[in-house]
């Protein structure tokens, strides 16, 4: 079976490919490298021992993306493809909008042409906005605080009205909340451009000295220890989540949201003690200014990803940490 990865050289679109490789599935790979290297791709074939086929084109770009459907036989597709950080969508909204909405269409119009019309989707916990309550259920009121979430939201909204039209699609929408960790093998991990967005990645430069010290956003949460709460899931049990939505999807019509999370809330604080732990390695660290569209705390409740695709987290907040730390000491440059 022949599944097409959008962003499939990214960090969490690589970890899927492994799974979907080691699983007996034929994967092609559709990025543009904005945000990803083609290294992470060779790594993917490496670890596994099986070939995949790679397309370096984006999917804004119509014709090559028809490229990829015309020349190969997919029967389902798994969307990474897109901008993803919360800061730089605040500062760049029209590049935000322009490029995961319209790049979404175009994919989705390709695969209407080609009758392939299974689709798993990469959402985010940020489609809930500031939660009332914690743990978060599906059922949850959406809303967004900033560009990047209302991109994953107004996507969301679009896979409903395709599905509304016509009832042959099948979409799991996975909302994760925040991978981090790297595969067991040190090879494929975290590699952000510049200065990294996301907390892991710059505990672990600060870690290898790449970086002098942390800078914390905000302490006066109202949290328990004043710094914000998140739901922090090892990448590797989100690729699982991938194969089970996949599984999920090609036996069945209609489209399902999906929590992916381990329905465990850390703080900053929390991950740095633990990272300290399972490294013995000291973070320096300072307290900045929150940042704008955060939030205080955000958990999931995975009850439905677990009931309905068989699936739940299974790597703990040390192996996020050990594994995170692996793959910089292994790479101290990344790619």
């Amino acid at each position: 079976m022949e599944i097409l990865v959008t962003g499939g050289a990214g960090y969490i679109g690589s970890h899927t490919c492994v799974e979907l490789l080691n699983s007996g599935y034929e994967v092609i790979v559709v990025d543009n490298l904005s945000n990803s290297k083609r290294e992470s791709l060779k790594r993917v074939q490496e670890i596994t021992g099986k070939h995949l086929k790679f397309y370096e084109i984006d999917i804004l770009e119509k014709v090559s993306l028809e490229k990829a459907f015309s020349e190969n036989n997919i029967e389902a597709v798994i969307h990474f493809a897109g901008f993803k950080a919360v800061g730089e969508s605040i500062k760049m909204p029209i590049l935000y909008y322009h490029n995961n909405i319209t790049g979404t269409l175009i994919l989705c119009e390709e695969m209407r042409k080609y009758n392939v019309k299974k689709l798993v989707f990469s959402s985010s916990a940020t489609v809930y906005g500031m939660p009332k309550s914690v743990p978060i259920s599906e059922k949850f009121p959406l809303s967004a605080t900033n560009p990047y979430g209302r991109t994953k939201l107004m996507i969301e909204t679009i896979l409903q009205d395709i599905y509304a039209s016509d009832k042959e699609w099948s979409v799991a929408i996975l909302r994760y909340f925040n991978p981090i960790g790297a595969h067991e093998s040190g090879r494929i991990g975290e590699d952000p451009n510049g200065t990294p967005n996301n907390l892991m990645p710059f505990i672990t430069q600060v870690a290898v000295g790449k970086r002098d010290k942390l800078s914390i956003f905000g302490a006066n949460y109202a949290t328990h220890d004043g710094t914000g709460v998140r739901d922090y899931i090892h990448v590797v049990d989100i690729a699982k989540g991938h194969l089970k939505a996949l599984e999920k999807i090609m036996k069945t019509r209609g489209i399902e949201p999906y929590n992916l999370g381990t329905g465990v809330g850390y703080s900053v604080l929390d991950v740095i003690k633990n990272f300290e732990k399972a490294t013995n390695k000291k973070i320096p660290y300072v307290i900045s200014e929150p940042r704008l569209g955060d939030i205080a705390e955000c958990y999931a409740n995975p009850i439905k990803a677990k009931t309905i695709l068989k699936w739940s987290a299974e790597k703990n907040i040390q192996d996020m940490c050990l594994d995170a730390w692996r793959w910089q000491i292994n790479n101290p440059n990344g790619y």
